[in-house]
């Protein structure tokens, strides 16, 4: 029988840096050295270990298939690659801020009438809140 602490958890983090260069290199077919230039030029940011060993993320993995592509398969030069890459992350990071509102809104929707409340502070956020003693969690709406 297995030990309950050594099963593998059911889902790996995308985000976790468990994978050495040489494996890096590896799962996205590439040699070594284009992981270590691709990282001089920010393409792929891994994560260092205290000894400055570069630790890839399986994220960081397909992030380096996908530049494979662009460059070879579709023709794309790497500071066009940088940019598309670049927007990518906006529009991921855009998607996360939607989910975060429409809980927000869900959120604001089930609570009583009557029962919300906004406040705002002198640097222009605003946070939601409760007056039926149920404070909603503290997050701010960013003022721009």
């Amino acid at each position: 029988m297995v030990a309950e602490s050594s099963r593998l958890p059911e889902r790996i983090d995308r985000d976790a840096p468990i994978f050495a260069i040489s494996v890096a290199a590896r799962l996205a077919g590439m040699h070594p050295q284009t992981l270590r230039t691709y990282d001089r030029l920010g393409l792929v940011s891994p994560r260092r270990t205290s000894g400055r060993g570069r630790r890839y993320s399986p994220r960081d993995v397909e992030r380096l298939r996908m530049i494979q592509h662009l460059s070879q398969v579709e023709g794309i030069n790497l500071e066009g690659i940088r940019r598309i890459l670049q927007m990518q992350d906006l529009v991921e990071e855009l998607q996360g801020q939607v989910r975060e509102l429409e809980e927000r809104l869900r959120e604001a929707l089930i609570a009583p009438a009557g029962s919300r409340f906004f406040t705002a502070d002198p640097s222009g956020s605003v946070r939601m809140g409760s007056s039926m003693g149920r404070p909603y969690p503290p997050r701010a709406l960013t003022g721009r």
